[in-house]
């Protein structure tokens, strides 16, 4: 084969940002390799996260809902039900991922590669970067490319006092790996996948045990919104420690994996899943030998433009850090190829909705109620909750809330929260109707289905502006 190849745009990872980057590159008339090292495509997002967590959710819902259901079927999962039951059609799903992704990548004329790229050095002739591609077989294969996107995506963060052996301590990328599901379950943390798992889990009968230092779930979100988690939570039958610090973690050598906290206490579990954060995915890559290093939060650094700090070299996705969302890592995909090619392209919206699967859902778009005032001094709350409008009542959904935060003469819409199922779904009607600058008096005047959860807009609305009437 031949040795030596000359590239002009090459993508290191095939997760949301790196297809999106390939594609767009392509579309630009450029030549462009995707390398990705994994057999299938799509990154950890399709094969270790997003997908397998978000299958195991659905599945989850429908336990939960059987079993609020008692009295019209006795249910009960079996004692040793085993994981792979619970993720059904799985493998079908990712491998009808990996053909669609593989049919497009093969449609734009994008190389794809199977194999482990690393930086080697940079051509000083040319200024093109040098990577070299190691296949399974040992072969190598020397790519020269202009332009270079790490796309790589995230591990998980291991803390040193936490000794992980994925057997019975597991991290994210881990904890689907379990082969039965455990009677109970120890969940570090309070963040995003903390969160999804321990009410995922809650939901399938396990009994969950949540530990964070912090007081409360998702700190960053409106406390309305977690405050109606928490209590989901509990609801369900799961223990939340928030102001809870931990001296030891350590597995007993018996049946449980104990956790010490500073005071004393000890809390037993069968397993164990440490949700510590994640940092940027550059195992083997030495972006050393280019004079590229991460910062101190562990992500490669990156201007608004998602240009690293090397000439012709991008970065984008979970690797660059927060947001790390899929739906975010797709478009800058997109966009830091446009970047790199010099193509027109508008600002990114500021207004990034986000989505957590957890039971029940959450998701937020704008400020949050304490953002706001500090903003803005004055606002109005609109509250609606999801049991005051009929297709709530229908589905029984509790805990369910969708709260406007408005200017305080009603002329604009801050922030949209939403808890309960469906919110996911629900945000982006609040997220166009931001976009489109409505004011609080055009949800009201919009008519909705019915009956559907939507109508909690036109509820919260009415709340609003209420209250302006009684000034």
């Amino acid at each position: 084969m031949n040795n030596i190849k000359e590239i002009d745009f090459v993508v290191i990872g095939s997760g949301p940002a790196g297809q999106k980057a390939a594609i767009q590159a392509a579309k630009g008339g450029k030549t462009v390799a995707l390398i990705e090292q994994d057999l299938l495509l799509g990154g950890a997002c399709v094969h270790r996260g997003t997908i397998p967590s978000k299958t195991l959710r659905e599945n989850a819902k429908r336990v939960n809902i059987m079993r609020e259901n008692a009295n019209l079927a006795n249910f009960k999962l079996d004692e040793a039900t085993e994981m792979t039951t619970l993720i059904d059609r799985l493998d079908e799903v990712l491998k009808a991922h990996d053909s669609f992704m593989a049919k497009q990548i093969k449609r734009n004329n994008i190389e794809h590669i199977h194999g482990r790229a690393n930086f080697e050095s940079k051509d000083e002739l040319t200024g093109n970067h040098v990577i070299k591609v190691r296949f399974i077989q040992s072969e190598e294969q020397i790519i020269h490319a202009k332009q270079v996107v790490i796309a790589t995506g995230s591990i998980p963060r291991e803390p040193d006092d936490v000794p992980i052996d994925h057997e019975y301590i597991f991290d994210s990328d881990s904890i689907l790996s379990m082969l039965y599901l455990p009677k109970s379950l120890t969940v570090l943390g309070g963040g995003v996948i903390a969160s999804e798992y321990a009410s995922v889990f809650q939901a399938l009968g396990v009994e969950v045990t949540m530990i964070d230092k912090y007081p409360r779930p998702l700190g960053f979100l409106d406390h309305e919104l977690t405050d109606r988690f928490v209590h989901a939570f509990e609801q369900m039958g799961g223990t939340w420690m928030g102001n809870t610090k931990l001296a030891k973690v350590f597995w007993d050598g018996q049946s449980s994996v104990v956790c010490e906290t500073s005071d004393g206490e000890l809390i037993k579990s069968e397993k164990l899943l440490c949700a510590a954060g994640r940092y940027a995915n550059i195992k083997g890559l030495k972006i050393e030998n280019i004079g590229l290093s991460l910062n101190e939060r562990g992500h490669i650094p990156v201007n608004e433009d998602l240009v690293t700090p090397i000439d012709n070299v991008y970065a984008a996705g979970d690797v660059i850090g927060p947001p790390s969302l899929a739906s975010t890592s797709m478009e800058q995909g997109r966009r830091v190829a446009c970047n790199a090619l010099n193509l027109e392209i508008g600002n990114m919206s500021y207004l990034i909705p986000t989505g957590i699967y957890g039971i029940p859902e959450l998701s937020a778009v704008g400020l949050t109620e304490m953002q706001a005032k500090e903003q803005h001094t004055d606002v109005i709350i609109g509250h609606a909750h999801f049991e005051e409008v009929a297709r709530g009542q229908i589905s029984g959904i509790q805990d369910g809330m969708l709260k406007l935060i408005c200017s305080a003469d009603a002329q604009e819409i801050l922030g949209v929260k939403i808890v309960g199922e469906g919110a996911t779904e629900l945000i982006h009607i609040g997220q166009m109707a931001m976009l489109g600058h409505f004011k609080v008096k055009d949800l009201v005047e919009t008519i909705f289905n019915f009956p559907t959860l939507a109508e909690a807009y036109r509820v919260a609305a009415l709340s609003a502006l209420g209250q302006i009437n009684k000034k």
